[in-house]
């Protein structure tokens, strides 16, 4: 396929996405467009300058999705209810829900089997092995992971590496022989989701893992997937308040036995079930992410410049505690997640833009951030010497520091007009084995190293 023809097909599936227009609509728009370029070429413009002027003359996608949601509003409403499958199997729904069913189950045997009287740890004020804290990921991650290794038709051998994987981690996790609470723990329990997101990613991108465009999908699917969970997290909280009040004159003892039961497993499902509205609905979630990105990413941006500043002018960088690492930690996580998910919202053909120069000014901010922390964190190893949260928190921080100079490096070239987008992306998803290196260092090999600690 050449560049025109790619050109093309990334244009006409943005205008299918905007879920307004239909098939034979975007034969029509795709056949105005073809006509434009053609005569554009013969007047001797290139095929790019062709097809960015015929863009243009026919009219932008989302102007275009627009018009044509006034015009048939009911093709978004029939969107929004009609269930759309990714395999268009007449039991997609009865299978996702089979998972979901399957996800919370094991949540639940995994509670019943939890229960101990002398446990420090607590859920929901009821005492609970320190095993179940841990190995939450555990219960449900690798059922997502099942669920797009079928759809995916994901080869037998593959499969069986990735169950090897899960079981790597769970003996590692369940058998090192640390102290329920410890750092090590913690490390784990923290680190082992992660782990575990990344097995969910590898079996997303089917038999294309190695594709930086698949890959890039699997970025966008993470955060349209936090996007539906958070709503249904906030359903079912309404749900339970509602059904706690209504339960209430009755009996608190029914209370108490529903929330215990029924919140760990309706979460566990609902796991799965966001996994499918992303995949199913994904034109709705598409349309809401970039903006939500839009909005956030200033302001995060701001807040950076202010803590930066606020830091490197105090004597405070000199007295950051544990606490307060993880705290920064989190923060540059999260604006690294909004960076990444905007460029992966980007048309792939556009050029750069005042949301480039934000995300280049949150970069920048957050290099220093960084770059404070790092500092902090080698006088605190100078004086106190290397712990295993010391190690794991050190090694994050770099790996964090190289992948936002990178990132700064290729935003820089974009905006100077000596790059193009795709470089960027393909920075992003080559590195993310860097990232899943890193967190199975921190599973299988840290731990070891400190003697458990």
């Amino acid at each position: 396929m050449d560049a025109r023809e790619t050109w093309i097909a990334e244009w006409r599936a943005a205008l299918e996405r905007g879920g307004a227009v239909d098939a034979p609509d975007a034969d029509e728009l795709e056949g105005h467009l073809r006509d434009q370029i053609a005569e554009l070429e013969t007047a001797g413009l290139t095929g790019e300058e062709a097809f960015q002027i015929a863009v243009g003359r026919l009219g932008k996608v989302d102007q275009l999705t627009a018009e044509y949601a006034r015009e048939h509003g009911d093709r978004m409403w029939k969107q929004l209810i009609t269930p759309v499958t990714v395999e268009r199997g007449r039991h997609s729904i009865l299978t996702m829900l089979g998972f979901a069913a399957l996800a919370a189950a094991i949540m639940l045997a995994a509670r019943l089997g939890a229960g101990t009287s002398d446990s420090e740890v607590f859920l929901f004020n009821e005492p609970i092995s320190s095993w179940f804290v841990r190995d939450l990921g555990l219960f449900v991650l690798p059922v997502l992971a099942a669920y797009f290794a079928m759809l995916r038709r994901v080869p037998w051998r593959r499969v069986l590496v990735l169950a090897g994987v899960v079981a790597v981690l769970a003996l590692a996790a369940n058998l090192f022989p640390f102290e329920p609470g410890s750092a090590s723990d913690q490390l784990i329990w923290i680190h082992l989701p992660v782990a575990l997101w990344f097995v969910v990613g590898i079996a997303y991108a089917g038999r294309e893992t190695l594709s930086s465009s698949r890959r890039m999908d699997v970025i966008r699917f993470s955060g349209e997937w936090a996007i539906y969970y958070a709503l249904i997290a906030l359903g079912g909280f309404v749900l339970l308040i509602l059904t706690v009040l209504v339960l209430a004159p009755i009996s608190s003892e029914l209370i108490d036995e529903l929330v215990i039961w029924a919140l760990p497993a309706g979460a566990a499902g609902a796991v799965v079930v966001a996994a499918w509205l992303v995949e199913a609905k994904k034109s709705i979630v598409e349309n809401l992410a970039p903006v939500l990105t839009a909005i956030f990413t200033p302001l995060f941006a701001a807040m950076l410049i202010i803590a930066t500043v606020a830091y490197s002018t105090t004597s405070l960088v000199s007295n950051f505690d544990r606490d307060l690492l993880a705290v920064f930690d989190i923060l540059l996580l999260v604006v690294l997640g909004l960076v990444v998910y905007g460029i992966s919202a980007r048309p792939a053909t556009s050029g750069a833009g005042v949301m480039d120069v934000i995300r280049l000014v949150a970069v920048v901010a957050a290099i220093a951030l960084d770059i404070l922390v790092l500092i902090a964190m080698f006088g605190r190893v100078g004086d106190l010497g290397f712990t295993v949260n010391r190690a794991a928190a050190l090694g994050l921080n770099l790996v964090l520091l190289v992948n936002l100079v990178g990132t700064a490096w290729f935003t820089g070239r974009l905006l100077a007009g000596r790059d193009r987008p795709v470089h960027l992306e393909r920075w992003q998803t080559g590195y993310l084995p860097v990232f899943l290196a890193w967190v199975l260092v921190v599973i299988l090999v840290l731990p070891p190293v400190f003697g458990f600690a």
